[in-house]
């Protein structure tokens, strides 16, 4: 008998449900290819929900998103509303009360896309970033003193347990022993590098180094472990991206390097993450934003959502039909689309979703 999975489908807000439809499209076609089912249920969280009636993520959805196999997220933000009210209400909700511990970003340039780094092409940057995604300064640990005075004081304290560290290296680890690269230069073994600020975040990072070592000493001693400074990773990322095979960094550092990773892998188009929870329900999201000015004009590259469902599905199990998702969107923009810019694609919205789903049919 085909299995079945349970997907809740959140498209959000602006073009998010444009690109989720393809996604949803491409989906579908893997499915009947590789003889496996989808259950799709449709939530309306978003923008216009919260202008209606007020609710964010309610806790009622939270419990409901427990019964599902994964999350497939199109975009959130609304010109309406406020920054901050659904990111914190929907995106870092969602991630922490379904303790969503990794966010795994893999930054890979696809032939035919463009980057803005000279001389570099697709084997030259291909490599994760599993980011830690309940801790940090994300927490909300914080607050005002005296506010709207002169003498007001805002703190925002960073936060990590032993725990949240150890369960994210156990991941990144098990991730670069299957995924990693054993011919990126540098011995036989895969590489796990530590991307962090030891020599001023005295305390986090020293709770991170250590773990790390020790984790990867006693657990992991066929991956060999490197050590990079935030900042020296940003410039290396430009310099030499070929470098890099999987980095584990905390939730603020991973947030800032996987934007400059969708940057040098071509751009937010074709940008996908996952807000995984290896032992519950993960969630898979384009990484660009709702686009609001693309609104219903059939113009918006639905590539990233579409490598989102893809992401998904190898989580899931399905590597076969992830590979030919993966494979399908490598060949269009190898060979059709002339851009990854929305109106500039060659293609509209829905024909681009219907080029990667008659290549996955195949």
């Amino acid at each position: 008998m085909a299995k079945t999975y349970k997907i809740a489908v959140i498209p959000g807000d602006g073009t998010g449900p444009e690109v989720t439809a393809e996604a949803v499209k491409v989906l579908k076609t893997a499915a009947d290819k590789f003889k496996f089912k989808v259950d799709l249920t449709h939530f309306d969280f978003g923008g216009e929900r919260y202008e209606r009636t007020g609710e964010t993520l309610p806790d009622s959805a939270v419990e409901e998103l427990r019964k599902f196999d994964a999350i497939l997220l199109g975009a959130i933000g609304h010109p309406e509303v406020a920054p901050g009210i659904l990111e914190k209400g929907i995106l870092l909700k969602a991630r922490f009360e379904l303790d969503q511990y990794i966010n795994l970003r893999p930054v890979k340039l696809y032939p035919g896309v463009e980057t803005p780094i000279k001389n570099k092409g697709p084997e030259d940057i291909d490599f994760v970033v599993v980011r830690e995604n309940t801790g940090d300064a994300y927490t909300g640990t914080g607050g005002f003193t005296m506010k709207g005075t002169p003498h007001e004081v805002a703190v925002q304290t960073a936060v990590y347990t032993r725990h949240q560290v150890d369960r994210c290296l156990k991941y990144a680890f098990e991730y670069a022993r299957k995924h990693g690269k054993k011919a990126r230069g540098r011995g036989e073994k895969n590489t796990l590098a530590l991307c962090g600020k030891t020599n001023v975040l005295t305390y986090i990072y020293d709770l991170w180094e250590r773990a790390f070592h020790a984790m990867g000493k006693a657990q992991y001693p066929d991956i060999a472990r490197e050590y990079y400074h935030v900042d020296a990773t940003t410039m290396w990322f430009v310099k030499n991206p070929e470098w890099f095979d999987v980095i584990v960094t905390g939730n603020m550092f991973g947030d800032i390097i996987t934007d400059l990773g969708a940057m040098i892998q071509g751009g937010m188009g074709i940008a996908a993450g996952g807000n995984i929870n290896p032992e519950g329900v993960s969630m898979f999201e384009p990484i660009g934003g709702s686009a609001p000015k693309y609104t219903g004009k059939g113009v918006i590259n639905p590539l990233a959502a579409i490598c989102a469902a893809q992401m998904m599905l190898e989580t899931l199990g399905e590597e076969k039909a992830a590979a030919a998702m993966e494979q399908a969107v490598m060949w269009a923009t190898a060979n059709k689309l002339k851009s990854l810019a929305a109106g500039k694609m060659g293609y509209s919205t829905s024909e681009v979703g219907d080029l990667v789903a008659a290549k996955v049919a195949e």
